[in-house]
């Protein structure tokens, strides 16, 4: 269903926080009606988990936002495929061609596995799909173009590359207010660098060494920096300034900085006092995802990634919630405890939804739901809280004594922000069967089938042996679910 912006005469402004300034601004477009959004998505060496895919969650409710406010959205994410070293700091080496080594396969195989992964995850965690996928490796002749246009005034060249003077912009590192040697401790230490900000933007091949990526350049034949690609790509596909630039809280320190030097460079703007200097108005984070068992990291061996959700029974759409229940500026601690609970939120909400199916949805202008719809925008309008809008959301499901089409269009209207496909999924298929599991769903629903037989003929004794097969096979009956019996492996 298209979003449809609130039908209201006084609709709430879009509030959101920006990350260069650090304050709450109202959302004024360069371009009025239009929205122009850029996401800095995963270099597709490994896996995402979980703890990335947050950060694509906040997008997709940003960029839905920003569609039910009546804008036109143009959302860019981009997908790197080169120039990323195992240091997000401009050392080691290029996680792509390390990947590539460690498997024996070649760097676009790798490549395009793990952005179809990527891809995947994002279809099952219902986030849209942007206006363009930017592909680093289709954009190698333009970064060139970029760095040649800056290279005289902001560049100088070294044995291992071409690296950037941070002192020849102003308010260099501003969004991370790293503005001291000590800020930038993990820049790598390259001899010959003027200041120790400074970052390659263009890597020669070391002599008597050849990549799977490589490329002819001014410079020498070799690879762009990893920082060169984002500002490349979002001003060809956005055009500077652009509104909104999104990404991680770990972006803030260093990769987002360098991009706004490189957009500084550039579009020969001064400092940021103005943030629209930046290449970008409005910079925006979201926080990390905490897990404290420490199998955040990639280099846990079995580290927190979606599929191993659904290998143990959790739908990615309970995860989707559990992020929602959270600001996106705020730590989110992750459990199993917590994405269970979320899960259980997320089926009482579809329960609710089931008993509109079948309705058309009509006005939206129902008096009784007036004030819930009004909570829900101003809610989302004010910096994307989506904890309070979910309770707008449910207070529409439970209200009684209302239509029900008008129940229906205002629940769609608020379910196309947060994204939860209330419409679209039921209760049973949020139930996934473990990995693990030693019996099958239809074998689980043949045994209740013939519990309720034995419970209607008042065969107790068979109702509880039949409830024990299935409690030690895992499976929990829960008899008390008021639509029909439930169960859950355990």
């Amino acid at each position: 269903m298209p979003l449809m912006p609130p039908r209201m005469t006084d609709a709430p402004t879009l509030t959101l926080f920006n990350s260069l300034t650090r304050k709450l601004e109202p959302f004024v477009p360069v371009h009025p009606g239009e929205a122009r959004v850029y996401t800095c998505g995963p270099t597709v060496y490994n896996y995402p988990h979980i703890g990335n895919m947050r950060a694509y969650v906040f997008a997709d409710v940003l960029g839905r936002t920003l569609s039910y406010k009546g804008y036109r959205l143009t959302h860019v994410i981009n997908i790197t495929d080169v120039g990323h070293l195992t240091d997000d700091a401009d050392a080691g080496e290029d996680k792509m061609e390390k990947m590539a080594r460690a498997q024996a396969q070649s760097i676009w195989d790798i490549a395009a596995h793990y952005t179809q992964a990527y891809w995947a995850d994002i279809a099952a965690l219902n986030i849209r799909q942007p206006a363009k996928w930017s592909i680093a490796t289709d954009y190698v002749p333009q970064m060139i173009a970029f760095a040649e246009k800056i290279a005289d005034r902001h560049c100088y060249e070294l044995e291992s590359g071409l690296y950037f003077d941070v002192s020849t912009v102003a308010d260099y590192g501003r969004l991370a207010r790293a503005v001291t040697e000590e800020g930038e401790s993990r820049i790598e230490a390259v001899e010959g660098k003027r200041n120790a900000a400074d970052f390659a933007i263009w890597r020669k091949t070391p002599s008597g060494e050849k990549r799977q990526m490589e490329w002819d350049s001014p410079w020498g034949r070799g690879a762009p920096g990893w920082h060169l690609e984002c500002s490349v790509m979002s001003g060809d596909l956005l055009g500077f300034p652009f509104d909104i630039h999104t990404g991680g809280i770990d972006h803030r320190e260093i990769h987002h900085p360098n991009e706004i030097a490189q957009n500084q460079a550039f579009c020969c703007t001064n400092g940021l006092d103005i943030p629209a200097n930046s290449g970008v108005k409005v910079w925006m984070h979201n926080n990390f995802l905490v897990e404290r068992s420490g199998k955040m990291s990639k280099s846990s061996g079995e580290f927190l990634r979606l599929q191993l959700l659904i290998d143990k029974g959790y739908h990615p759409l309970g995860y989707r919630m559990m992020c929602l229940q959270a600001h996106y500026r705020s730590e989110l601690e992750f459990s199993w405890e917590g994405l269970a609970a979320a899960l259980v939120r997320l089926k009482r909400m579809i329960m609710a939804a089931e008993r509109l199916a079948g309705v058309e949805a009509g006005d939206a202008g129902h008096p009784k739901l007036a004030p819930m719809l009004e909570a829900f925008d101003t809610a989302i309008g004010e910096d994307l809280n989506t904890a309070v809008a979910l309770t707008a959301l449910e207070d529409a499901l439970a209200a009684k004594k209302v239509d029900a089409g008008a129940k229906r269009a205002v629940v769609e209207r608020m379910d196309a922000v947060l994204g939860l496909g209330l419409f679209a999924t039921s209760r049973t298929t949020l139930r996934l069967l473990p990995k693990a599991a030693v019996i099958t769903e239809a074998e689980i629903e043949d045994v209740l089938l013939r519990r309720k037989d034995a419970r209607a003929q008042k065969d107790f004794a068979t109702s509880d042996a039949l409830r024990d097969e299935l409690a030690a096979k895992g499976v929990e009956v829960m008899d008390g679910d008021p639509l029909g019996w439930e169960w859950k492996l355990g």
